[in-house]
């Protein structure tokens, strides 16, 4: 094979369908309450986790088929059955199944865990993604300079948006919408978290409150938002994924390399603002050493190696199923 030649992606949909029995699902849905645990902190993509945990490819030509042109004539037409045979709809409501079981059921903990124990909780999600930048990077065959390319310039990309300084915003249902539109887009990409963007958008807190308060007529705007963000934008990767594979890897990989930046555990607060809320927002932040090697710090340490070792199991059992 010419190395030149970028790598083509196959539609994994229908063959894992056909392959898959009903208690598979129960994995898919374990993987999907994974994602959503992620999903929910600041920093930490969904995206990154269905990467590490091997699904990455089959969610985004998944979520794509739902844009496409047979799909929605037979919708259209009230031609239920052939829409749903167009659909890997098992898949999808499994992995929607565990995601939604998760925001519900750790929002709460997780908001309090990254109010009051943010090093403890950033420490082990930081083992897990430097971790599957290690482990993602072997789906690329063979890097060329292009692909270290490519892999330098998301890992920039992803390092100056983790960077940026989150701003007041109105509450409008336009803006719902539109800020669910875009963290679900952050959302599939590894590295940049759809949490984070929202926190971006001065829309973080207000919506995990919506989840907690049970606020449906905001969780609508976001939710509807992200629904056509979700398809729109999946119809582009899974292009990509079909004509640059290998390009597309690189790129991700970068995201998830420059996104180290958010998560790193020990920070000092330079600039901070209260929201009309009277929540206290960190605006500029650096990344620091831990102050003292006391007893946080080990068990941070301990958190970051925990990590690392669940994505080389994961890896190892995924490669022993293969």
């Amino acid at each position: 094979m010419n190395p030149n030649t970028p790598t083509q992606a196959t539609d994994p949909t229908m063959a894992n369908r056909a392959a898959r029995k009903p208690k598979d699902y129960l994995g898919i849905a374990a993987r999907g309450f994974a994602m959503g645990s992620a999903d929910v902190v600041p920093g930490v993509s969904g995206g990154t986790m269905a990467f590490i945990l091997g699904i990455y490819e089959e969610l985004i030509f998944s979520i794509r088929a739902a844009g496409r042109p047979e799909f929605l004539r037979a919708l259209f037409k009230l031609r239920l059955r052939e829409a749903l045979s167009l659909l890997n709809w098992p898949f999808l409501a499994a992995l929607a199944a565990g995601i939604f079981l998760a925001i519900f059921t750790l929002a709460r903990g997780l908001e309090w865990l990254y109010t009051n124990r943010p090093v403890l909780l950033f420490s082990f999600f930081f083992g897990l993604v430097l971790a599957s930048v290690i482990t993602v990077s072997r789906r690329v065959p063979k890097w060329t300079p292009a692909l270290y390319l490519a892999l330098a310039a998301g890992g920039a990309g992803a390092y100056l948006i983790v960077g940026a300084v989150p701003t007041q915003t109105p509450e409008a249902w336009w803006f719902l919408f539109l800020s669910g539109a875009l963290a679900i887009c952050a959302m599939i990409l590894p590295g940049i978290s759809g949490a984070f963007i929202l926190l971006l958008l001065g829309k973080y807190q207000y919506v995990l409150a919506a989840v907690n308060n049970r606020d449906l007529l905001t969780l609508f705007w976001v939710a509807a938002g992200a629904g056509i963000g979700l398809i729109t934008f999946a119809q582009f990767l899974g292009w990509l994924f079909k004509r640059h594979h290998d390009l597309t890897v690189a790129v991700l990989t970068g995201f998830m390399l420059g996104s180290l930046r958010k998560i790193w555990p020990w920070k000092e607060t330079l600039e901070s603002m209260t929201d009309r809320h009277g929540a206290l927002i960190p605006l500029v932040q650096r990344n620091i050493l831990p102050e003292a090697f006391n007893s946080e710090a080990i068990v941070a340490l301990g958190l970051a190696l925990l990590g690392v070792l669940v994505v080389l199991a994961i890896e190892r059992l995924a490669n022993n199923q293969r």
